[in-house]
């Protein structure tokens, strides 16, 4: 970092800057517009400040006011809670009381989301940004501000559980911004495509923080379309953007045609793209997908390794980051490979992935010390994900825990299994999941969502599957859910708790098979309740727990 240790002193920088900060389709705003309209917020802040942390909740899709705000709160000392508009209900009334905000930033959609329930706020603490009036304020930052200020609140994606608040500080995020700026070749040259919503780390800290640094014009559109990114980027003349690997896929399934790569996009960032996805969305839009490993907690474990294996998330980025065993804390040995990349030392190389240097830097969740301590222990950050580390030194994400299935005695990945069939062409995205077997141990259960029109029998998965050299015999599902639209948190990721807790007892048509060469037949009502009472006759009924429903969303 330069002099500017935090987000406060880097938005105050810009102050004069007359070139484009901010862009939608509809008007552009110059840097030193953009600061202005956050400094006349951060009035407005100030004002309604009360006693205790100052956190402002705020409901809002991608448009400029939540850009200001974010600002706002960086000049003011404040913390943005990032509300995620997908949530409802209860859950939604949950998780922003935890946060104990004290404003509520929201428009007339928002407001109504919010009807009925009780986030702790009183009503006459809702700002409404369809009816605000802002004053002109010169733009200043309070002078208590310093590197470790907090600025925002983060709730992890919830794809394996309930949703966390990760804190983040203005000096950690002004410190990703300098690094990402620099590992995503993020110029102020660039105009930065913010289709991933601004309430999650992802739009944040790979987006709108290095676009601070560098200098760089953010666009944005209110959500994600797939029909529409190509005409975004098109109109808002984007040359980088932030992605999940699910957005990637429905991007590549929209209709191709001979203009594709006649666009201004040469790179993006983002997670859980498969290589073959980048490959062809390099292919076909000219722009390479930079993917990386990170999260909202903690960052900068990984150096990006472009000449590596394409499934390697890249090389450790210091000595501090190792593979070890979370029971005796040793590091693995390296991972021993087959022709197809798969691991063969599985028991002894596979470990969680820790930051034995990292533990200081971890800010900790709010409010919640029991996660807090589940993070750090024995004076490590422990991150809750496995990898395994190659002879050559590259580093390769296992997944979670719960990633590695074990069938018939032999463990199975479910990583592994997901690449394999996300190579499908008519596979939108894939989540693999063990469920339990009637007998013992598990079997693997795969949710494949299709594009409508697709059928089960559209995609031949038998002979498909048959044709994976690299797909061991355990690993073919012996369950499949079809879907159009699979259950997704709101950053797009695929809710993988969810879906393995219902397993095969889901709303939508479910496939099964008993071997590797066997087709698959439809699991009617009879053949469930069927299975049901293999359940029940082999004294295992309560492994299925109850399920928990899932909200299948269209795209």
């Amino acid at each position: 970092m330069t002099s500017g240790q935090t987000i406060a002193d880097l938005l105050l920088a810009r102050a004069g800057d007359p070139r484009p900060g901010l862009r939608t389709r509809d008007r552009e705003w110059t840097w030193d517009e953009v600061v202005r309209e956050s400094a006349a917020r951060a009035a407005l802040a100030r004002r309604l400040r009360r006693d205790g942390p100052f956190h402002i909740a705020v409901l809002l899709e991608n448009v400029p006011e939540f850009v200001w705000w974010l600002g706002a709160a960086a000049l003011a000392g404040a913390t943005v809670v990032g509300v995620n508009p997908t949530r409802r209900g209860a859950y939604l009334e949950q998780e922003v009381r935890h946060t104990e905000p004290q404003l509520v930033v929201t428009d007339q959609a928002g407001l109504a989301q919010l009807e009925g329930l009780d986030l702790g706020v009183p009503q006459d603490r809702y700002l409404l940004v369809d009816d605000a009036d802002f004053a002109d304020q010169e733009p200043f930052r309070d002078p208590e501000i310093d590197p470790g200020t907090p600025l925002l609140l983060l709730f992890t994606s919830g794809t394996t559980g309930i949703s966390k608040a990760a804190r983040c500080s203005q000096g950690r995020l002004a410190g990703l911004g300098y690094q990402n700026a620099a590992k995503y070749r993020v110029t102020q040259d660039d105009v930065c495509y913010c289709c991933m919503p601004l309430f999650h780390g992802n739009a944040v800290m790979g987006l709108w923080a290095p676009a601070l640094v560098a200098g760089a014009c953010v666009a944005l559109t209110p959500k994600f379309s797939a029909s529409g990114f190509l005409p975004d980027v098109r109109a808002l003349g984007a040359t980088y953007f932030t992605y999940v690997g699910k957005a990637v896929s429905y991007v590549l399934a929209t209709p191709e045609h001979p203009d594709d790569r006649e666009n201004p996009l040469t790179h993006g960032f983002g997670t859980e793209a498969s290589p073959e996805d980048r490959e062809l969305f390099a292919a076909r839009f000219g722009a390479e997908l930079l993917e990386a490993y990170g999260s909202s907690e903690g960052a900068g474990m990984v150096t990006l390794a472009p000449s590596g294996p394409p499934t390697a998330l890249g090389r450790p980025a210091h000595d501090g980051v190792r593979v070890v065993d979370p029971e005796t804390r040793k590091t693995c040995p390296p991972a021993e490979l087959d022709e197809h990349g798969r691991v063969r030392n599985a028991e002894e190389a596979i470990g969680e992935l820790v930051n034995t240097l990292g533990a200081a830097k971890f800010e900790g969740y709010w409010n919640n010390p029991a996660a807090d301590a589940e993070r750090v222990r024995h004076g490590w950050y422990w991150t809750g994900d496995l990898g395994y580390l190659d002879r050559e030194g590259y580093l390769y994400f296992a997944g979670r825990s719960g990633d590695w299935i074990r069938v018939d005695g032999e463990n199975t990945s479910a990583v592994h299994v997901e690449r394999v069939l996300r190579r499908h062409r008519s596979v939108l995205a894939a989540a693999v999941f063990g469920v339990p077997d009637p007998r013992s141990g598990d079997q693997v259960m795969a949710a494949l969502e299709v594009p409508e029109g697709v059928t089960f029998d559209d995609l031949e998965l038998p002979a498909f599957l048959a044709a994976q050299t690299d797909l061991g015999t355990k690993g073919a599902p012996r369950f499949v859910r079809v879907s159009h639209g699979l259950p997704t948190t709101g950053s797009g990721k695929l809710q993988r708790k969810a879906l393995q807790l219902e397993g095969w007892r889901c709303p939508e048509p479910v496939y099964s098979r008993i071997g590797r060469d066997d087709g698959y037949t439809l699991l009617d009502p009879a053949a469930r309740e069927a299975l049901r009472r293999e359940f029940e006759s082999a004294g295992r009924l309560r492994f299925l727990g109850p399920p928990e429903r899932t909200h299948v969303r269209s795209r």
